[in-house]
């Protein structure tokens, strides 16, 4: 089965989580982990074409963002989506599936890695142009506050993004108009390969909404309580008509930027720390298990579980279909 959202927030959450809360994130991430995984392999074996950006190590992210959101709140991201698309809910074989351009898939296998959607979802999808999802996330916003909604809008971007001049158009617009929009900034620390140090002259991220009275806030992005309790804030202060807010999540991907990249830019001791010292998903295990919450058969029982559904959807996008030639020319326009 798919990752599934709450149907509300939760008012006055508290900031312990529970048993069931931490088992869930648990879960969730290493879905997004072992599915990133297995499309690091099958991209190795020359079943996924084109551009592949993996998530692996920014699980903690997504999930403590999506756990914070509720039915119909919608979500938009850059090209490093796999983990997004799961986390709101998307089927691993539809998602898998458009990976391997395949008939199966959420854009019929005609969208790839980068340009899958989901109405159902509200998942308003990965996009290649660095910064483009911005204003559109702006756009979902004011659409919600058109209609007199009060659903709020998620956009993430990278730290690579949030240099380009759309960015502040955006947030100007949602400023000026108060609009229910969160602007997430994963900053995994190299836009490509250029630190974050050498391409930003300043690099406190949350800060660059301040010229339009943006509020914003620095959050441990490896930690999934933290992003979670953090998520939980942003999301009341925009449904309640505050306007928009910045989280900046201080996050890390352990590998390179797309499958082409040998990311030589680090050293293997960077990585091997963050790995060792602050993965989100060790992090929970370790908080499961030390403090008698669980026990390793019940996370043994989840790891088969989420192995299991990795390796369905791995054999549901090999066995499903290519597109059709014929149907080159469709899905082209959609009449709203």
């Amino acid at each position: 089965m798919a990752l599934k959202r709450r149907t509300k927030p939760a008012a006055g959450e508290a900031k312990t989580p529970s048993v069931e809360q931490l088992l869930k994130y648990y879960r969730e991430m290493l879905l997004i982990r072992r599915f990133e995984e297995k499309a690091g392999q099958m991209y190795g074996m020359g079943l996924i074409g084109g551009f592949c950006h993996l998530y692996i190590g920014q699980e903690a992210v997504v999930v403590g963002m999506q756990n914070a959101l509720g039915l119909g709140d919608g979500i938009i991201t850059s090209y490093r989506d796999h983990g997004h698309m799961l986390a709101c809910g998307m089927d691993p074989k539809g998602v898998m599936a458009e990976l391997t351009g395949r008939s199966g898939g959420y854009s019929r296998g005609k969208g790839g890695s980068m340009h899958m959607f989901s109405k159902t979802e509200h998942f308003y999808g990965g996009h290649g142009i660095v910064g483009a999802q911005m204003p559109l996330g702006t756009g979902i916003a004011f659409a919600n506050r058109y209609r007199g909604s009060d659903r709020v809008s998620v956009t993430y971007c990278g730290d690579g993004a949030i240099n380009q001049g759309q960015v502040y158009e955006s947030f100007n617009m949602a400023a000026l108009w108060k609009l229910p929009v969160i602007y997430v900034i994963e900053n995994n620390k190299y836009g490509m390969g250029t630190s974050v140090q050498r391409a930003s002259a300043s690099t406190e991220l949350f800060k660059r909404g301040a010229a339009y009275g943006i509020p914003g806030k620095q959050v441990d992005g490896m930690d999934v309580v933290a992003v979670h309790e953090a998520a939980d804030e942003a999301v009341a202060f925009a449904r309640a008509g505050k306007g928009p807010i910045i989280l900046e999540m201080m996050t890390y991907r352990y590998r390179g930027h797309s499958m082409s990249d040998p990311a030589k830019y680090r050293s293997k001791e960077e990585v091997a720390k963050m790995r060792t010292e602050h993965d989100p998903i060790d992090l929970v295990r370790k908080q499961l298990i030390d403090g008698g919450l669980t026990n390793e058969d019940a996370l043994k029982a989840i790891d088969k579980e989420v192995k299991d559904l990795v390796t369905a959807a791995a054999e549901f996008a090999q066995e499903s279909p290519e597109p059709d030639p014929a149907q080159l020319w469709t899905d082209v326009l959609v009449e709203a």
